[in-house]
């Protein structure tokens, strides 16, 4: 068994990884700044997140308070932790938030990146640092499905800083031999999300009776992926010795529209409301992301379409509803 280092562990998907991690029987540590991002007031389902995730997820692991932005705090703990793995989640979440808070998604996405690096060209302990980019690096996708050596044209700022984190750790791998992977994930969803991401929004409107508002329905089109689906990704990507020195995309491979996930959650509450808009976007085209590299370097194989992704998701937020 291994210690790992899980930067922003306390998150969404973090969260999901480290229970996959504590379940196999690693040290884990959990950094988390425990920095949020979305505006005010915080509702008692974003509290039941939090107590689900620190009671059922990331239970068995050491939490430590820590920024990646505060170098001297970062090398500390690193240093005392001397970890075989670290697998950096720590960012701002949410392209639409890069764009409000540029220089704070600057100095989490690259510099807390950086700061990282730094600390790892002067030790020998690692084995492996995986680096969890984002799908947003593509820009508008050229190829459908959208393969790891395509052209990379990030549109805006989230993006285009996450793919400047990947050249550093590219970078850094180049100068000071230090062992990574890169990840790709794309529109992730399922239980603990705090981010009020697309999927996760029409749900709970559904649930509560409230109207669909959804924009470009049609000719919107992500790759829907599963949390559990991309923990488990990650997971293969910090150990495989296939992983060495390699990009991935991590995602359900399958490009769905809004329109259809509008219409897979109307099956489960038939009485939804839904308003269809049009209008202009910054956000890229995009659709299917080519997981032929993760699978067969890695054996991954991910479970959920959003179909049963969905009917999971349902349940979890029920559940949460019911108890709050």
């Amino acid at each position: 068994m291994s210690k790992v280092l899980v930067t922003g562990g306390a998150g969404f998907i973090g969260s999901h990884l480290v229970k996959k991690l504590t379940d196999e029987g690693h040290e884990v540590f959990v950094l988390d700044a425990f920095e949020q991002y979305i505006e005010p007031p915080v509702t008692p389902l974003y509290i039941y997140n939090l107590n689900y995730r620190f009671a059922r997820l990331i239970n068995r692991a050491e939490v430590i308070r820590c920024n990646t932005k505060n170098k001297d705090d970062i090398r500390r703990k690193v240093s005392s932790i001397k970890p075989e793995h670290i697998v950096h989640f720590a960012a701002l979440p949410l392209s639409n938030i890069a764009i409000e808070y540029s220089e704070d998604a600057f100095n989490t996405i690259v510099g807390g990146t950086v700061n990282l690096l730094e600390i790892l060209r002067d030790g020998d302990y690692l084995s492996r640092f995986v680096y969890i980019s984002s799908s947003m690096i593509y820009g508008d996708f050229k190829k459908i499905p959208v393969p790891e050596d395509s052209e990379k044209e990030p549109k805006e700022i989230y993006g285009g800083m996450k793919l400047a984190g990947e050249y550093m750790v590219k970078t850094y791998s180049q100068r000071y031999n230090i062992p990574y992977s890169i990840v790709r994930p794309s529109a992730v969803y399922g239980p603990t999300d705090n981010n009020r991401r697309v999927l996760g929004l029409f749900l709970m409107n559904a649930i509560l009776g409230k109207r669909i508002r959804a924009k470009n329905a049609e000719s919107t089109v992500l790759d829907f992926s599963y949390v559990d689906d991309v923990a488990e990704g990650i997971k293969l990507a910090t150990f495989y010795e296939n992983a060495h020195n390699e990009s991935f995309n991590l995602t359900r491979g399958r490009g769905r529209s809004l329109k259809e996930v509008v219409d897979i959650i109307k099956l489960h509450y038939p009485g939804t409301e839904v308003e269809y808009v049009e209008g202009d976007s910054f956000r890229p085209k995009r659709g299917a992301l080519d997981i032929t590299r993760a699978r067969k370097l890695l054996g991954y194989s991910p479970k959920f379409d959003i179909e049963e992704g969905i009917q999971v998701y349902s349940q979890y937020l029920q559940e949460a509803l019911s108890s709050i």
